[in-house]
């Protein structure tokens, strides 16, 4: 059974139908994820084929985009994509280098047409990745402290609407990893100790989460937060 199917999606810009490649979910299996939910598969990576790809005018989105565009909106993506776009297909199998194209077409897309800082966060922690996987350190940290100013947003403007505990333990694990250690123990400690939040498995990471800073802390010698001095996770 091949890996990949075909899924009809029609453009939110100019409305035209096309197919875009999807992995099946008999094999979305991770075997293994980073502390970030940074996922890595046997074979195909669903990841590649999130972002949907309009052959005909370029608009790049996911299915956490807005249905439908204002006038407003389509005006301003031709006006900085759409003009400009030579027609091409990435509906079939993708590379790694293609997958980027397609996220950083996609984050370029949102940012124009205005899209919800949680959608422009999540594209740009997907990018964060697919540099992980290239193992390009020093972009991967690039677009992870950018992911996490659009985290902080979503958390400024939305954080009702949303997991609060899954939101607030990435936000500490972003700062954890483009060290800013302080910051991160005080996001994990709202996890921790805000007894509002009653999502275990959230609590549970953020205190492993917390240990590993706090030895990682110590064994370079850095000074703990007075979270860390007070209080245990």
């Amino acid at each position: 059974m091949e890996p990949l199917y075909q899924s009809k999606v029609v453009c939110a810009c100019c409305e035209q139908s096309y197919h875009t490649s999807r992995v099946r979910p008999s094999l979305k299996r991770a075997i293994r994820s980073d502390s970030d939910f940074c996922s890595y598969y046997k074979s195909v990576n669903p990841d590649f084929y999130v972002v949907r790809v309009c052959p005909s005018c370029g608009f790049a989105s996911t299915e956490s985009f807005a249905e439908r565009l204002t006038d407003k909106q389509k005006e301003d993506y031709y006006e900085r994509i759409g003009k400009v776009w030579k027609p091409r297909s990435y509906g079939g199998e993708r590379t790694q280098d293609e997958a980027m194209a397609c996220y950083k077409l996609a984050l370029l897309t949102a940012q124009t047409v205005g899209e919800k800082d949680r959608v422009v966060a999540g594209l740009l922690h997907h990018i964060a990745w697919l540099y992980r996987y290239e193992d390009n350190k020093e972009l991967e940290l690039r677009f992870l402290g950018f992911a996490l100013d659009a985290y902080i947003r979503v958390y400024q403007t939305e954080r009702d609407m949303l997991n609060n505990a899954r939101l607030l333990y990435l936000i500490g694990e972003l700062n954890r990893r483009v060290g800013h250690y302080h910051e991160a123990v005080r996001w994990f400690s709202r996890v921790i100790h805000d007894k509002n939040i009653v999502d275990a498995s959230m609590i549970r990471s953020a205190r492993e989460q917390w240990q590993a800073l706090r030895e990682e802390m110590s064994g370079n010698g850095l000074e703990l937060p007075e979270e860390m001095r007070q209080n245990g996770a």
